[in-house]
């Protein structure tokens, strides 16, 4: 009876362990299951992702290469043109401030749209003058004043309507003077102010100069009269004591009241003498 019980007591224990690992075999193949799921999830989501990155990158990259063939098509088209390429940074703003200097801006570059090859050759202006031996720079004349000669060098590179009317006309229809005559009578009003601003500047610079040089100068000629002065006090002070210690020595008949008087021993001793001298003629006589 006891085997009996032992054994039915054994069965229990087999079924219920064997219940047991069923749940947890079920259980565990659930979660693996849903690891499984999940890192399907987690592969789909990064392909996802990898494709939106590459996408991205595709599209950056078309940009920039379409950024790089304008630039390199405009830097082309300005070399063809004889105008500089544009430039970033420092340097542009640098740039534009000299452009405006100059009375190069956006006022200057509408008005020059509306210049046409008719505006230069009907020109009521007849240059007769002799041609100048002086050599053109840089395709400008030296004739030119400096704010001028500076002016047309920016507008030829900056500007390409009138380089473009300088290629046309230059020298075949006119002298390079007359064009550049009549382009400042055409533009007078808009870039005199800056040259009477520019010559200003130039003016005031010049004055500064040689007031500078004039303190350096006389700061020079101060700094060198300061020693002379001094050394010339120096001698007259040195005269004057030398003057009053002889005066003293003159005063007083020797150098000092004390100590043996050598001078007067001797004048006693021949004195001394003389009437020794005497006293024998008489007792001769």
């Amino acid at each position: 009876m006891d085997i009996w019980n032992k054994a039915r007591s054994l069965a229990e224990d087999a079924a219920k362990r064997s219940s047991e690992l069923t749940k947890e075999a079920a259980r565990r193949s659930s979660d693996l299951t849903i690891g499984t799921a999940r890192l399907g999830d987690i592969v789909s989501e990064a392909s996802k992702r990898s494709k939106e990155i590459a996408a991205q990158a595709s599209k950056r990259a078309d940009l920039i290469r379409a950024e790089a063939s304008k630039r390199a098509d405009l830097i082309k088209s300005s070399l063809v043109e004889g105008i500089a390429p544009p430039q970033n940074t420092e340097t542009q703003v640098e740039q534009e401030r000299e452009l405006e200097r100059f009375g190069i801006n956006e006022e200057l570059r509408d008005f020059v749209k509306g210049i046409t090859l008719s505006t230069f050759q009907d020109f009521p202006f007849s240059d007769d003058s002799p041609v100048s031996d002086v050599p053109a720079v840089s395709n400008v004349r030296q004739d030119l004043t400096e704010w001028q000669e500076k002016h047309a060098n920016l507008v030829l590179s900056t500007v390409k309507e009138i380089s473009k009317l300088r290629y046309e006309l230059c020298p075949r229809v006119m002298r390079e003077r007359k064009f550049w005559r009549i382009y400042f009578i055409l533009v007078n009003s808009h870039v005199a102010p800056y040259e009477k601003r520019y010559m200003e500047e130039i003016e005031q610079k010049s004055v500064e100069q040689v007031t500078d040089e004039k303190v350096k100068e006389s700061s020079s000629i101060e700094m060198t009269s300061n020693p002379q002065a001094k050394e010339t006090k120096q001698h007259t002070k040195s005269l004057t004591s030398s003057t009053e210690q002889e005066l003293d020595v003159f005063l007083l008949g020797g150098d000092s009241d004390e100590g043996p008087d050598d001078g007067d021993e001797v004048f006693d001793d021949d004195f001394d003498k003389m009437v020794d001298s005497s006293d024998d003629e008489k007792d001769k006589s």
